[in-house]
């Protein structure tokens, strides 16, 4: 909800295998869709400090071959998955409307960015989007020991807040991470973003308070501290 994309990426790879390189549309469908499935579960051989673009270069090079039965074609991988990174960077941006918000909320609250996902993915799109002008610290995950909900890097937020956990909110769109991780952490109150509707599990971490856009979570601070 912080970030803004555009589905053009797959629309872009799929374009570019029909008209360039003569695949059928459920074919050229076929290849993104494995690759998504594969970008999802992770490569098997990932680690912290991994070569992302090989890496991805690889899962599209396994699409391709698995969707065509043929050879691995390293050439045309690489130019798909160099077009799907570069569209999506080029697109994705902070809605002005939440940017005017962060501004707004940073006169009266530390704010801290926590992402998980690898240094080079996440620092990409945090410089893409010039994040550093709406934190006051920015920690990502795979620059740590361990990624939300651990306990650890809640901790090392706070220390770098300069705070107690009970002078924390923690907003996520994510219940097993953001809402999880908070509410193991001891965060005063947690906030969760639910634009799709999800319906939580049982088994969830369940938020203090639910909201569809992260645009409603002004009020709610507002709430929380009148409170505290």
């Amino acid at each position: 909800d912080l970030y803004c994309y555009f589905p053009s990426q797959k629309t872009q790879v799929k374009d570019l295998l029909i008209t360039q390189h003569g695949y059928e549309e459920s074919a050229a469908h076929l290849v993104i869709e494995k690759f998504y499935l594969k970008l999802e579960n992770g490569h098997p051989n990932s680690s912290m400090e991994r070569d992302v673009d090989k890496e991805r270069t690889l899962l599209f090079e396994l699409a391709i071959q698995e969707t065509n039965g043929s050879k691995p074609d390293k050439g045309l991988a690489a130019e798909c998955y160099f077009l799907w990174k570069n569209t999506r960077l080029n697109h994705i941006h902070i809605p002005d409307e939440v940017k005017a918000m962060l501004r707004k909320l940073r006169q009266s609250y530390k704010l801290l960015l926590l992402t998980n996902g690898s240094s080079a993915v996440q620092r990409e799109k945090i410089n893409v989007c010039q994040c550093e002008q709406y934190f006051d610290v920015i920690v990502v995950g795979g620059e740590q020991r361990e990624q939300k909900p651990a306990s650890s890097i809640f901790q090392e937020c706070f220390r770098l807040l300069e705070v107690k956990p009970g002078a924390c909110v923690m907003i996520g769109d994510d219940l097993k991470t953001d809402i999880k991780g908070g509410v193991n952490a001891g965060v005063t109150a947690t906030i969760w973003i639910n634009n799709n509707n999800l319906k939580p599990d049982r088994d969830s971490a369940m938020p203090d308070y639910t909201v569809k856009s992260v645009l409603e979570v002004k009020d709610i601070l507002e709430n929380i501290k009148d409170k505290v």
